[in-house]
């Protein structure tokens, strides 16, 4: 019997190595400096954007007739975390080439993977996601958001909130309830709408914490929406949702863990060159090395739930693959935020300066504990579904 060493079936494929160490480089040269400017000005992160785009990074999950690289959602998540790790996260691509790629790319007729796939695989399309609602929070089954039929195409009515980068998108994922016409039930369904259609009103939300990327609320006030607004089929309901919500999970959990890489390299480089006693770096003391060591475990296991969930979902295990991809969400949300508060104790006052930007990304790293999904949700989840216990609410 032929058997795989161990160091081999760990290790990514050497294609995928080559494609981190060239993301890295890339978002590299503009840097948290760049993401961090635009962010307090009020500026978009576009060259960037660009850049990746030429480079057909933004793209690598979607299919290769479509304008894509032809990968997964492991290459993907690959490619943000590189990102986020060099200081340059870009959160659009959770949303656009992510969630919305994954389930255009599953469900979406032949014209609207023609017409939406090669924009969002170059980033010349931006698509934004909207599910949540302030009335419904993690309860997607509380959603009010309908769309009604008007002759051949439909009437969209209701509100989201929470929704990113409405401002940079083109289009809008919208999940919204339509009455089953055999049984008059509300199901879910997805609909493409154009940020400019004549009925959308868009709010900003204001935010703590500096970023690129802003935070709208939507109210859909009568919009008009043709046929073929509508993803994907009618009556496929949640199966099409969930095909956005794994990659979701799988994508915040590398933009989790990409920051938790650049606030801990950081941290490492300070703590080998601060010097206070003695004449040796603050790095030999214990106090200082074991917390660095230990968000370094936390970050290793964290990585490889992010890699075995998104490799589950390539090979089209989706209930394998939304277990791990919560699972991976739930340990990347929790290093991020450990990481970034021992990165600013380890440089003491200087941690809490805008120039090392560490104290912003403290509490945007908070956000991964919540967003896109509470941890308590995450552990009400696997409570239920891995260990079998009654389900909890």
């Amino acid at each position: 019997m032929t058997t795989t060493p161990i160091a081999h079936a760990f290790a990514e494929p050497e294609e995928r190595q080559e494609l981190r160490k060239a993301v890295f480089a890339l978002a590299s040269k503009y840097g948290h400096e760049y993401v961090a400017e635009k962010a307090r000005t009020g500026g978009k992160t576009t060259e960037l954007w660009q850049d990746m785009g030429r480079h057909g990074f933004l793209g690598v999950n979607i299919a290769e007739e479509h304008g894509g690289g032809g990968g997964g959602m492991g290459d993907l998540s690959a490619v943000l975390e590189e990102a986020a790790a060099a200081g340059a996260p870009m959160l659009m691509m959770v949303v656009s080439q992510a969630i919305c790629g994954s389930v255009i790319g599953r469900f979406g007729t032949e014209e609207q993977k023609k017409r939406w796939l090669p924009d969002i695989a170059s980033g010349a399309y931006t698509m934004a996601f909207a599910i949540t609602e302030a009335d419904a929070g993690s309860n997607s089954h509380n959603i009010t958001t309908t769309a009604t039929r008007d002759g051949d195409g439909w009437v969209l009515k209701g509100q989201k909130t929470w929704i990113s980068g409405v401002d940079e998108a083109q289009g809008i994922l919208v999940v919204s309830r339509a009455a089953d016409a055999k049984t008059g039930k509300l199901k879910p369904c997805l609909f493409v709408v154009p940020t400019d259609a004549p009925g959308l009103e868009k709010q900003p939300l204001e935010m703590t914490f500096d970023a690129p990327e802003k935070q709208w609320t939507l109210f859909f006030d009568d919009v008009r929406l043709p046929a073929d607004a509508l993803v994907g089929d009618e009556d496929a309901g949640l199966l099409q949702l969930f095909a956005g919500l794994n990659p979701e999970r799988i994508m915040g959990a590398a933009y989790s863990n990409g920051m938790s890489r650049f606030a801990l390299a950081k941290a490492v480089e300070y703590a080998k060159t601060r010097k206070v006693w003695k004449d040796q770096p603050i790095g030999t003391h214990q106090g200082i090395a074991h917390p660095l060591a230990k968000v370094k475990i936390e970050l290793e296991q964290s990585r490889l739930l992010q890699q075995k969930a998104a490799a589950l979902y390539d090979a089209g295990d989706d209930m394998g693959a939304g277990e791990y991809a919560n699972m991976a969400k739930y340990a990347a949300g929790e290093v991020a935020c450990n990481a970034t508060d021992i990165a600013v104790h380890t440089h003491g006052g200087s941690g809490l300066t805008r120039e090392l930007g560490l104290a912003n990304m403290l509490v945007a790293a908070r956000l991964g504990r919540i967003a896109p999904v509470s941890r308590e949700m995450i552990l009400n989840f696997v409570a239920m579904h891995s260990l079998g216990l009654p389900k909890s609410y």
